[in-house]
C-alpha cells in the first residue's frame, strides 16, 4: 500500500473532507433533476466542480466562526454543516425550509451554525463577514470570518472597501475568491486587470495565496495558515482558489443555448474533478478504501432521498404569512442620545 504521498491531515478530517465534497455534488446533481422536472420552481447555480474550496475552508473552521456566501451558495452550506433536508424544503418553497419557503436558493442562512447567508448581490456578503470579524475582534471570542465571493465579485467596489478597512484593523477575515474562470459568461482573463486577484492584497496590507481550488488538500493548507493568522491577531488573508464550474452559470444556460466555452475545455477541466483525485489520493494511502466509498455513496443517496421526502411532505407556507418576517413592524422603546424612538 503507498503511503508516501500521505496527506498532511488527520485521517478523520481527510475522510469527512471525502464525504462532504461528494455530499455536494450529489445535492447539487439532484437539484438539477428537481428543477428540470419542474419540482423546483425557478433557477439554480449549482457548485459542481468547486466542492474542494468549501470544504477545504470550511474544514478548518470552528462552529462558532462565520462564513458568508454567495448566489452560488449550496456548498458553503453543506461544508458548514448545514441541513440538506431544511435547504432541499427552502428550494421547494415549503415552511420546513429554512427560510420558511420564502428566501429560496440564493438566501439560505443558519445563524446557529455561523451561516450568516447566501446572497444574490455580487461580493454583498463581503462587508457582512467583515462586520462579523469585527464584532469578534472587539469581543475578543477568537472567532474568524470568511467571505466568499467570485471572480466577477472581485472588481467590485464593496470588497475593495471591506478589504481596507480590515487592512487598517486587522480583522479576523479570510477573503476567498473562488476564481471558477468566467463571471456568467465574461472570462475572468478578460475583465480582471493586472497579475492575479491574490497579488491585489498586498495593496492593503496583507498576504494572498494563490491556490489549487481541484485540490482539497491546497485549500485546507492555505485555509489553516490563513485561520491560525487571523486567530493570532495578524489580520485578513486573501485566497484566490482557482477552480472551474462543470456546470453553466445556472440551469437555464442550456435552454438559453449560451455558447462561450469549449467542449475542449471543460474536459480538461473535467480530467481534475476535485473528488476524484481526493477519493484516488485516500485510497492509494490506505485511508479509504472502496468498501468505505460504497458506503459512503449508500448513505449520501439514502439521506438525499429522505430530504426530498421531507421536502415533498412539507407544507406550503400559509398565504396569511405573505409578509411576515419581511417587513419590521414593531420596534421596541430605543433611548438615542436622550431622545426615544417610538414606532407610532
Amino acid at each position: 500500500m503507498k503511503i508516501e504521498n500521505k496527506p498532511d491531515f488527520d485521517p478523520a478530517i481527510c475522510c469527512e473532507a471525502y464525504y462532504r465534497m461528494l455530499l455536494i455534488r450529489r445535492f447539487e446533481e439532484r437539484v438539477i433533476e428537481l428543477v428540470n422536472a419542474n419540482q423546483i420552481a425557478g433557477v439554480t447555480h449549482e457548485y459542481i466542480g468547486e466542492e474542494a474550496i468549501a470544504v477545504g475552508t470550511c474544514s478548518m473552521l470552528r462552529p462558532d466562526d462565520v462564513i458568508t456566501s454567495t448566489h452560488r451558495g449550496h456548498g458553503h452550506i453543506i461544508a458548514k454543516g448545514g441541513d440538506v433536508r431544511r435547504m432541499m424544503a427552502e428550494l421547494f418553497g415549503r415552511v420546513t425550509g429554512y427560510n420558511r419557503g420564502k428566501g429560496g436558493s440564493m438566501h439560505i442562512a443558519d445563524l446557529s451554525l455561523g451561516i450568516y447567508g447566501a446572497n444574490g448581490i455580487v461580493a454583498a456578503g463581503v462587508p457582512i463577514a467583515a462586520g462579523a470579524a469585527f464584532v469578534a475582534k472587539i469581543r475578543r471570542t477568537g472567532a474568524v470570518a470568511v467571505a466568499y465571493f467570485g471572480d466577477g465579485g472581485a472588481n467590485q467596489g464593496v470588497l475593495h472597501e471591506s478589504m481596507n478597512l480590515a487592512g487598517i484593523w486587522k480583522l479576523p477575515v479570510i477573503f476567498v475568491c473562488e476564481n471558477n474562470q468566467y463571471a456568467v459568461s465574461t472570462p475572468s482573463s478578460y475583465a480582471t486587470a493586472g497579475p492575479g486577484i491574490c497579488e491585489r492584497a498586498a495593496g492593503y496590507g496583507f498576504p494572498g495565496y494563490g491556490v489549487d481550488g481541484m485540490d482539497v488538500e491546497q485549500v485546507m493548507l492555505a485555509a489553516r495558515e490563513a485561520v491560525a493568522r487571523a486567530r493570532g491577531g495578524e489580520g485578513p488573508s486573501l485566497l484566490e482558489c482557482r477552480a472551474y464550474r462543470f456546470q453553466g452559470h445556472f440551469t437555464a444556460e442550456r435552454a438559453l443555448q449560451l455558447k462561450y466555452r469549449t467542449s475542449e475545455e471543460i474536459e480538461h477541466w473535467r480530467g481534475l474533478d476535485p473528488i476524484a483525485q481526493w477519493g484516488r489520493r485516500l485510497e492509494e494511502c490506505g485511508i479509504l478504501g472502496p468498501d468505505e466509498r460504497t458506503k459512503i455513496d449508500r448513505n449520501i443517496e439514502l439521506l438525499l432521498e429522505e430530504a426530498v421526502k421531507y421536502a415533498r411532505e412539507s407544507e406550503w407556507p400559509p398565504a396569511e404569512e405573505a409578509l411576515t418576517d419581511m417587513y419590521v413592524t414593531t420596534y421596541p422603546d430605543l433611548p438615542v442620545r436622550g431622545y426615544t424612538w417610538n414606532a407610532d
